[in-house]
Formats: C-alpha cells, structure tokens, sequence
C-alpha cells in the first residue's frame, strides 16, 4: 500500500474533539497491532521527540463498527518506510510527511478510502488540556519569580524574564489536570549566571511570588489559543494567553484550554534535591477546574 507525501491534517489544536477522514495507509505492526493513517484527524498523538503530553483517548467509527484506539503516535515517512513512534528526523523535516498514527488491535473492515469518523474521549482531553496550560503558565512564573537569581543576561522568555524554564529543563510530562517539570541545576547553568546556593534559603519566597502570579493571571480568565501556520502535524504551532502585561505565545505541539475561566485555581509545589553532582529542582503543577 502507498504511503503518504503530505502530513495528517489535524484539527486538535483548534479543540475538536470530532472530524471525519479516509484511510490512507494502514501499517501491521510486529505487535500484531495496525497503524491507521487517515488524511485528517483529531486525534491527539504523543511526540516520541518531546513525549510530554500523552495521547487521547478515543475510538473510530465505520459503518456500524468502532475501532477502539489504543494508542495514537506521531510517524514519518519518506514515501519508502514508516516510522511509527521513532522517526529518524525531526518534525518537519523537508521531504518528509509527518503523521498521525492511530493503533488499533483489529483493523479488520478497513481499507485504504474507507471513510472514518474520529471520536475522541471529552473528560481526559480536558484534563490533559488543562494540565498542559497550567504548566505553560507554572513555567512563566517561576521564571519570573527565579529573575532575580540571575548574574549575567542570558536568553529571556515571552514576557522579558531570563527563560530558567528553557535553559534548565530536563523532562516535563503533562498529566490529568496537572504537569510535573523537573530542570537540572548544574555547571553550565552556574556559568551562564544562576545563583544556584541562593535557590534552596530561598524556596518557600520564589514559590510564594509564583503562586501569587498564577492566581492574578487564572483570575483574569483571559483568551488562551493555538496560533498555527497551517494545518499540518508538522507545522509549526504557538500556544498564545492574554495575560494582563500583554499576549505571551510558547511554541507547543499540545492542546489546550480555550481560556483561563475554565480554571478555578494553578498551584505550584517546588522541591529541591542533590541530583549527580547537580541540584534538581522538581515543579508540581496542579489545575482545578472552575
């Protein structure tokens, strides 16, 4: 069977949790498994580059026949082979088409053309959505409430703070309401101008002023969004919130929230632990629905 030349189009970024499409290709896997493609989704996949969000939940309809999804992965093709969940080359690599991968058990009843309704699961999107915006906005605030941790100038974040975030990461994992980020504090970031012994007397005030940011930001209820060049998995995509100093925008494959008045409350919880000759520091992050 062909393989596809253009990327999956996906309508997740906008909030749908519906859309219709055809089969393009299916994939038996090793696992016994088959990868669907279809021409246009909106199903959310995990991005094996950056798994921090999982994938959603949901089935696919044909006829009167459901297909439950198993999971759902981003893949890559050249045109010769598909690279299910472990592409070679980055999203949005030219020449290559990037798609969504939904693994099924039993593909039985399916063909290339074979029209498909997409239903994604509406409780655990939200929750994911609202995990994944809380930790947009839990970066922000520690990086403003870490600023003035810093010696030197070094890159900053939408909002003009010195981007630890950015700099420090090591893993962030979205989770049902909620995020978890944990960032290495080590040699490099001590050199570009981190105080890093002032961080530990410090920890309760850089969570307090945090805190503080999140509740006068969720109080606002202002506009979240995804801002996309096109419609493409491998096109380049923004979150984007109306926070009160102006609109912030983080490049982010995820989904999201419609707006900050879905939130009732974002809080944070930081710890601070000796990690291989460095400091850890690990930021909880939970969302309550409004």
């Amino acid at each position: 069977m062909s393989l596809p030349s253009i990327d999956t189009a996906v309508t997740y970024p906008d909030g749908d949790l519906t859309s219709t499409g055809v089969v393009v290709h299916l994939e038996p896997l090793a696992d016994g498994r088959t990868a669907v493609l279809l021409d246009r989704t909106a199903f959310h996949p995990v991005d094996p580059v950056w798994p921090d969000q999982p994938a959603d939940g949901g089935e696919l309809v044909s006829g009167d026949r459901s297909y439950p999804v198993v999971d759902a992965v981003v893949g890559a093709t050249d045109g010769s082979v598909l690279h299910v969940g472990d592409a070679p080359v980055r999203t949005g690599t030219e020449g290559w088409a990037f798609v969504v991968c939904h693994l099924v058990d039993d593909a039985t009843g399916l063909a290339e053309g074979t029209p498909v309704a997409v239903r994604v699961g509406a409780a655990r999107r939200e929750a994911l959505s609202a995990g994944h915006t809380a930790c947009h906005l839990a970066s922000l605030a520690l990086n403003e409430a870490l600023a003035d941790l810093w010696t030197k100038e070094i890159s900053v974040d939408g909002r003009g703070n010195p981007n630890f975030d950015q700099l420090a990461i090591v893993s962030s994992r979205i989770l049902e309401g909620g995020s978890v980020d944990e960032y290495r504090i080590g040699k490099s970031l001590r050199k570009k101008g981190f105080a890093a012994a002032e961080l530990a007397p410090r920890l309760d005030e850089v969570t307090a002023r945090a805190s503080e940011l999140l509740a006068g930001w969720v109080a606002t209820g202002g506009a979240v969004s995804i801002v996309r060049e096109a419609s493409g998995l491998g096109d380049r995509r923004r979150w984007r919130a109306e926070l009160p100093e102006g609109a912030v925008e983080i490049p982010c494959g995820g989904t999201h929230l419609h707006s900050l008045g879905e939130l009732a409350r974002v809080t944070v919880r930081l710890d601070l632990a000796e990690a291989e000759g460095a400091l850890g520091l690990t930021m909880h992050t939970t969302a309550e629905p409004a």
